[in-house]
């Protein structure tokens, strides 16, 4: 089921200078709980989702504009664009990826292959050049007990390549800009449950390396065009998964190691979920969910 607010909270669409660190409020609503925000390859509008469907806003004007997805359940907060502008890759309810196009012409096209009742395919990237997708594959192994690692898909010909093959929990695979390396969070070098912090590993298969390496529980890497730095969302020590309606803040992870916090927040699932760059590299779009 699609999330919703709680009585008295907010959902509040930020776009934030990473430079200068100057936060502007672009939309609110006490209505619908929307989530994760994309930017659009010309710069000129952000996509969401909300309410198990697809949304698109302008960056500086305009009112939410749904994407038909004719034939696709309703979706989750894990959904990218691809490189040309022209497709939405979105993560389905029923467990698979699909294709949708952004001028709501043409037909929907499911990705992802069934591999059984209990798999689960999870979006978060795609390539630099549009031809592959990066996603965590789930398997459920009881009702208390998952398998997660990273996979990679051709958009075309549907051939998959498996990353990782390991009991750890990972999540939030993504590109980086050059293609070949894929960044993602695991609790892979943590004594204790939920420890997640972020790694990488060469898209043409290899040893993870790990980014960053505190106290705090460190979720969805996501590198900026130019590939100097990561923004993702720290949560609070001790958490496990990434949750809503914590107090979060949105880091920057530099080139030379340096780790800086760009705002603290009332937020955690849904606030950052997928790459939320704009093309310059200038700005980040993400979800606060104020309560009160």
């Amino acid at each position: 089921m699609p999330r919703t607010l709680a009585p008295g909270q907010r959902a509040e669409l930020y776009v934030c200078d990473v430079l200068t660190g100057d936060l502007s409020l672009r939309l609110s609503s006490d209505t619908l709980l929307f989530e994760a925000p994309n930017w659009t390859p010309d710069g000129g509008s952000l996509v969401v989702n909300g309410d198990g469907r697809l949304f698109r806003l302008g960056v500086t004007s305009g009112e939410l504009e749904a994407i038909p997805m004719p034939g696709v359940d309703p979706i989750n907060n894990d959904h990218v664009i691809s490189p040309d502008g022209l497709t939405a890759y979105v993560s389905s309810d029923d467990g698979h990826i699909y294709a949708v196009p952004m001028d709501g012409q043409g037909g929907v096209r499911r990705i992802t292959t069934d591999k059984g009742a209990g798999f689960r395919h999870y979006l978060h990237g795609a390539s630099p050049d549009g031809s592959t997708l990066a996603y965590v594959g789930m398997e459920i192994l009881t009702a208390d007990s998952v398998r997660t690692n990273v996979f990679l898909i051709d958009v075309e010909t549907q051939a998959e390549r498996q990353l990782t093959d390991d009991d750890h929990p990972d999540d939030g695979a993504e590109f980086s800009p050059d293609g070949s390396w894929v960044y993602f969070n695991s609790e892979r070098a943590s004594t204790e449950p939920g420890h997640a912090q972020l790694f990488r590993v060469p898209a043409d298969g290899g040893e993870p390396e790990q980014l960053t390496f505190d106290e705090r529980v460190n979720w969805f890497p996501h590198p900026d065009p130019d590939g100097r730095r990561i923004a993702y969302v720290s949560f609070p020590p001790g958490t496990l998964g990434h949750p809503a309606d914590l107090e979060v803040i949105v880091r920057v992870l530099e080139d030379d190691g340096t780790v800086r916090d760009l705002t603290a927040l009332f937020g955690g699932q849904g606030t950052m979920n997928v790459p939320s760059w704009s093309p310059d590299g200038r700005r980040l779009a993400f979800v606060a969910y104020p309560l009160g």
